[in-house]
């Protein structure tokens, strides 16, 4: 049985991730998450690159924490049109063509106008294509089936579709009644809704938070830099909020907090780490140590681009990252409650 804030966590996930917003086109769903954060009377602004920064002042003004979790999602562009009427596509995101064979997919263009369509092997039909099973899956191969009356790329072009036009894919998001949720870009919008859920919580209980906290809401961070700038010279703690990446080898699952000890990026900060575990242990948070191997967050790029902070990193459990993604309420509810513990707590030292 999840509490009640819960289930008001996963109706604003589900809201999220029905939102196209690939990597480089996510000024809808900013403007969703702007729109939650207003109603809440809680101050915002967007930097330069698009993001969202709310802040909630603290006691302590004279140092600061950060909490992030990013908003845009894997997705493609339109990389050339062909003269079958097809497109052919450039990834935006670290993911494989196979994750994606099949999928119905949404391509706007720079006019603001959306079409539906299928990202299909070109060799799809056995009935006519002898290496349909065996051929690769790859740039060459796989191509956008535009669902419009086309026969060629001068009839696609009449659509308005053009070289640079971006292709989100359908989340398929399902809520199932025993718990579970699967649908793409949970990744990070489970998180996302986390933060707004505790943003929300945080104002209706009148919580005084020790130190002024801020949340960004990044927009990049699937290429690299989403959170890895305007911060403020206060800002003591940086903790990404992002998923936790399951399989062989892992110790993270479905239902608990993942705390990273470790990712492509070198080990997050040991105190921090070390701070979160005995937190999570004070008020009964089920959590999983883990190291991501070929993984790195907001907050390792805020490392790299030479922020003096403590970074950590934690975040629900999600199978199948950047693919056929599932996670479940119970995960949720303890990433949230290890979020509520720590932002009232003391500054790691």
């Amino acid at each position: 049985m999840t509490y009640p804030k819960t289930n008001e966590t996963i109706v604003l996930i589900k809201d999220l991730v029905s939102i196209p917003s690939p990597s480089g086109n996510t000024n809808e769903v900013i403007h969703y998450v702007e729109k939650f954060l207003t109603g809440l009377n809680v101050e915002t602004r967007r930097n330069r690159k698009g993001g969202l920064i709310a802040t909630l002042p603290g006691q302590d003004q004279t140092q600061h924490r950060m909490l992030t979790a990013h908003v845009d999602t894997l997705g493609a562009i339109v990389k050339e049109i062909k003269s079958s009427g097809r497109l052919k596509l450039d990834l935006i995101g670290g993911f494989r063509y196979n994750s994606i064979e099949g999928e119905y997919c949404e391509i706007e263009t720079s006019a603001g106008d959306k079409f539906s369509g299928t990202i299909l092997m070109h060799q799809t039909s056995v009935h006519v294509y002898k290496d349909a099973g065996k051929a690769d899956r790859n740039q060459s191969n796989m191509e956008v089936r535009v669902d419009e009356k086309v026969h060629n790329a001068d009839d696609v072009r009449a659509l308005g579709i053009e070289v640079g036009d971006f292709v989100s894919f359908d989340p398929r998001v399902q809520v199932l009644p025993n718990g579970f949720i699967k649908s793409r870009h949970l990744d990070d919008k489970a998180s996302v809704g986390i933060l707004l859920q505790l943003i929300k919580q945080i104002k209706n209980e009148n919580l005084q938070l020790p130190y002024t906290t801020h949340f960004l809401i990044s927009n990049n961070e699937e290429i690299g830099y989403g959170g890895n700038s305007n911060i403020t010279p206060e800002t003591v703690e940086y903790l990404a909020v992002d998923m936790g990446a399951i399989g062989d080898g892992q110790s993270t699952d479905e239902y608990t907090v993942s705390i990273c000890a470790k990712d492509a990026s070198g080990p997050y900060h040991y105190g921090l780490r070390k701070k979160l575990v005995e937190l999570a242990k004070q008020n009964d948070v089920s959590y999983k140590i883990d190291i991501y191997p070929y993984y790195g967050s907001d907050a390792s790029a805020a490392i790299r681009s030479g922020n003096d902070i403590i970074h950590g990193l934690v975040g629900p459990g999600i199978d199948s990252s950047h693919a056929f993604e599932r996670t479940h309420a119970h995960s949720i509810e303890n990433t949230s409650k290890l979020l509520y513990h720590y932002v009232q707590s003391e500054m790691e030292k």
